[in-house]
């Protein structure tokens, strides 16, 4: 079996195709694997859990093709992304549906309040939050997979809730909606965004090529 660089986790949510595009567009010489199998994923050397839709719809699919153990182990020891719902999951509980996450990080998944959804002067925002939205880093210092890319750069967002961390230390990054919501968090060898790399033009090219070379300490 050939060497797994990069193992994308398929558990038939989300478009999968966008992700692999990307990061074999960034690098070019890494054996990019989209795979439902535990073994690729715990084999692979980084690991990228992308995924759209509802929070209890994934996390029953993931459940159905036996990854949870894999995708908690890759999440706790190598190098690996949370994209969207990949990073909700993450989480201990979400609103959406009542519904369990894998419980990596303490914290649930808010949805927007009703109540909160209108801009400076008035007008109603809508709920998806979707378009395209300025990131602001946040940390001690700015993150290895921030590197080269502009603090408040854009990238595209697509989602009605947002994740809200028992720990304010591993938050990476933030946006507005109107409300500053929490759109990244990292911690030792893991990082994940509620936005969509993939389909973020270069500022989400230089993210993915940056996790495609980061060596967490």
């Amino acid at each position: 079996m050939s060497k797994i660089d990069i193992a994308v986790v398929d558990y038939g949510m989300g478009n999968l195709r966008s992700v692999s595009k990307a990061l074999e567009h960034v690098a070019p010489t890494k054996n990019v694997l989209v795979t439902s199998n535990p073994d690729d994923i715990a084999q692979a050397e980084r690991v990228v859990f992308p995924g759209q839709g509802a929070m209890p719809d994934c996390i029953r699919e993931l459940d159905a093709r036996g990854l949870r153990e894999a995708v908690i182990a890759a999440a706790l020891n190598k190098p690996f992304l949370g994209i969207c719902i990949g990073l909700q999951m993450l989480f201990e509980h979400s609103e959406e549906g009542n519904a369990a996450g894998l419980g990596v990080f303490k914290g649930n998944v808010k949805r927007f309040a009703a109540e909160d959804m209108f801009d400076s002067e008035g007008a109603k925002l809508k709920v998806p939050h979707m378009g395209w939205n300025q990131v602001y880093q946040a940390g001690a210092k700015p993150h290895a997979l921030w590197q080269g890319i502009e603090d408040g750069a854009r990238f595209y967002y697509v989602h009605s809730y947002y994740v809200q961390p028992d720990d304010a230390a591993i938050i990476a990054g933030y946006s507005t909606y109107p409300n500053k919501f929490t759109c990244a968090v990292a911690k030792n060898n893991l990082f994940a965004v509620q936005f969509h790399p993939e389909k973020s033009a270069d500022a989400g090219l230089q993210l993915l090529s940056n996790f495609v070379n980061w060596s967490p300490s």
